[in-house]
């Protein structure tokens, strides 16, 4: 194992006070509990109920230092470079030139947002949002439905890039500064005041909304859409859009390799000049993950040349905590299907927990640093091999696993 410090985010494996009685009432997983029993608490942050964004995007995009003057809607000041402290305070991620930059495209410093094709379902007296992962769109279902909604986006001035064809980022002065919820902060809510909304008055886009309901009119009765519905497949009836924001011309580096599927958090590391690869299964896969990990100069090297006369990090790579971000609970806990979640979370006992621990107590890994988010909250917990020997520490885990 590289004798660097690791850096484990965990998305959704915070649950709130209200599931906690029924998602937390069986907890069998003895190396998460010794963890975080010795563990220092670094930050606890506690987030609110209807906050736009979710709290791991907070927190990365704050960590990376992507929040700054004219990078988001709520645009203020950045946090010293490597701060860990951003799950709680403001709404921003803006993440999508991030995503883009991931995918392949060039965001330059436009004002981009994400736009997926979405299906709202029609509830009893309100209108809910379906994740968009799960309507099974294939490539050539998406290239259609983008060929027929772009005369739309051409006749507003919109500018329309799809790197890939699952999801499409848009940018022009005509949309405005729109905040937003991702999907999987609003999907399977009623999405009333998870639309987006003008950033400086509150009100609804009218611009985007012409916009979406132009596009639903071209897609009413597509032939696509007539296909998808006989096959018993939800039609594609809206667009959903979110992460809209610049990117900044210079982010802080404070890992030394980021190790993510998740689109944004893998752009956040392209951008600071980090490696970036997959995340392994496993925690005895990390070297080769590492090995395999890559930088991208081209899409780094403005930022790389900032970094190099701006930033006042001087932590050499060697001491940067490598990040891994472990995404798989976020379906089940969106879902409310804890059986999933627990199954999940005890593959994680088993190949990441567990060998963490021994790791810490033979010397081998440097130092752990665990991020727990859930819907609103998150926590930042760490240990090395010292803090391990600290017995008199308790911490009951159904407690630390709480937001």
């Amino acid at each position: 194992m590289p004798a660097q410090p690791l850096h484990l985010l965990i998305p959704f494996a915070l649950v709130s006070a209200a599931d906690a009685q029924v998602a937390l009432a069986k907890l069998d997983y003895p190396a998460l509990g010794a963890l975080l029993a010795r563990a220092s608490l670094v930050e606890r942050a506690t987030g609110e109920d209807f906050q736009r964004t979710l709290p791991h995007e907070r927190w990365l995009a704050s960590r990376f230092g992507a929040i700054g003057a004219g990078a988001g809607p709520q645009a203020r000041a950045a946090p010293p470079a490597g701060s860990a402290s951003p799950a709680s305070g403001g709404d921003d991620a803006p993440l999508a030139p991030y995503m883009m930059l991931a995918e392949g495209g060039n965001p330059g410093d436009a004002r981009w947002a994400v736009v997926e094709p979405a299906h709202i379902q029609i509830a009893h007296d309100h209108l809910v949002l379906i994740e968009p992962d799960a309507l099974g769109l294939s490539d050539d279902e998406c290239a259609t439905l983008l060929d027929a909604a772009r005369p739309s986006f051409d006749a507003l001035g919109v500018r329309v890039e799809a790197p890939t064809l699952r999801r499409w980022y848009v940018s022009g002065d005509a949309l405005g500064t729109l905040v937003a919820a991702p999907p999987l902060r609003a999907a399977g809510r009623s999405i009333e005041i998870w639309l987006p909304h003008d950033a400086q008055t509150g009100d609804r886009s009218r611009a985007w909304m012409k916009l979406q309901n132009e596009v639903q009119m071209s897609w009413f009765e597509h032939p696509l859409n007539r296909a998808r519905e006989s096959r018993g497949q939800p039609a594609i009836n809206g667009l959903w859009l979110y992460a809209q924001g610049t990117r900044r011309a210079a982010l802080a580096r404070p890992h030394a390799c980021v190790l993510s599927r998740a689109l944004a958090t893998r752009g956040l590391g392209i951008a600071s000049g980090a490696r970036v690869g997959a995340p392994p299964d496993t925690l005895s896969g990390l070297g080769a993950a590492l090995a395999n990990a890559s930088r991208d100069d081209a899409a780094s090297v403005s930022t790389n040349a900032a970094n190099a006369t701006n930033s006042t990090d001087a932590t050499p790579a060697s001491a940067r905590a490598v990040l891994v971000e472990l995404d798989a609970l976020a379906t089940p806990y969106v879902q409310q299907d804890w059986y999933t979640w627990h199954e999940t979370l005890a593959r994680y006992e088993r190949d990441w927990f567990a060998p963490a621990l021994a790791a810490l107590r033979n010397g081998t890994l440097p130092a752990l640093t665990l991020t727990l988010t859930g819907d609103t909250g998150a926590a930042t917990f760490a240990l090395t091999r010292a803090t391990l020997r600290m017995f008199w520490r308790r911490r009951p885990l159904a407690g630390a696993m709480t937001e």
